[in-house]
């Protein structure tokens, strides 16, 4: 069985016609859902306060929430727009995640799978970049450690994008391993796998036009061993699908065969450490029908 937490505010979160994290998005995920069998859906409630101050001050979340109140959109970065729904969409994708961490914990399923945008990998702890305002997964990781005593999660992040702002907020910290594929060069133009930024931290990268066979070795004799050796009791996903040889925003050559691949590998590790359980959530993925087709090849995996 699959948990999968989503709510139709995510779509309230509305930015220029014209901008590739269009709310069409959320739709298209959900479409590549349909006629799976094995999945449950539940509603996704807003992170409170106290989830999101784990990883934000508390000044940067009131300047969100003025900003959203205010009543008109405006760009607060050369990409992201903020308006009316932003933050309430950007919350209800932080407590999906958070939601399905306490449920796989809880043991009512041991995977869950978060349909929510805008994404938040890119957020970091006092800045908005690269559509993202909240830094969800890491959020989740927090919540996971301190709340819920889990003493080693790892965080699997296979977005095209780098998630500097989830690298950010859990440098450092101690029973967190960050492990993260991306193309490079490309945006935000961080995530070198030499750059010393802590012993959690494991970057690899691709560079552009890299095949599903490169991804695969990469994953294979890279990244899959090192999350193996640290054992994790709780698994996340940055599930970002904007790698795949449609998508407008990147130049890797991936499909939708790729991302049932990842999804198997990660389950496999889910299963031997963690009890099976594995909490992803939405990052990227601009074509809507490459979206589609891949958020359901990921699913259909971990089911």
């Amino acid at each position: 069985m699959l948990i999968v937490l989503s709510h139709p505010d995510c779509a309230g979160h509305r930015p220029p016609a014209d901008h590739p994290e269009s709310p069409a998005r959320l739709a298209a995920a959900l479409r590549g859902l349909e006629g799976l069998n094995g999945i449950e859906h539940r509603q996704a409630e807003e992170a409170s306060d106290e989830q999101l101050r784990l990883a934000h001050g508390l000044e940067y979340l009131q300047d969100l929430e003025r900003r959203d109140s205010a009543g008109a959109a405006e760009k607060i970065d050369p990409d992201t727009w903020l308006g009316p729904g932003s933050t309430r969409a950007a919350r209800l994708a932080v407590g999906a995640v958070c939601q399905g961490v306490q449920a796989v914990i809880a043991g009512s399923c041991p995977r869950a799978l978060a349909i929510v945008r805008p994404p938040g990998h890119h957020a970091e702890a006092n800045h908005a970049m690269g559509f993202c305002f909240y830094g969800s997964v890491a959020i989740a990781a927090l919540a996971a450690q301190e709340v819920h005593g889990l003493e080693r999660i790892a965080i699997c992040d296979f977005d095209v994008h780098h998630g500097n702002g989830t690298e950010a907020i859990v440098a450092g910290k101690k029973g967190i391993l960050f492990i993260s594929s991306h193309q490079s060069p490309l945006y935000p133009c961080t995530g070198d796998p030499d750059a010393t930024v802590g012993d959690n931290i494991v970057n690899a990268t691709l560079p552009p036009q890299a095949d599903g066979k490169a991804f695969r070795r990469l994953w294979s004799e890279t990244l899959l061993p090192r999350l193996d050796a640290f054992r994790p009791q709780l698994i996340l996903v940055s599930a970002g699908f904007d790698g795949h040889i449609a998508d407008p925003l990147a130049q890797l050559e991936l499909d939708e065969s790729d991302y049932n691949w990842i999804g198997q590998e990660l389950r496999r590790v889910a299963d031997r450490h963690a009890d099976g359980r594995l909490v992803a959530s939405l990052e990227g993925g601009y074509d809507l029908g490459a979206l589609e087709r891949s958020v359901r090849a990921f699913a259909d995996a971990l089911l």
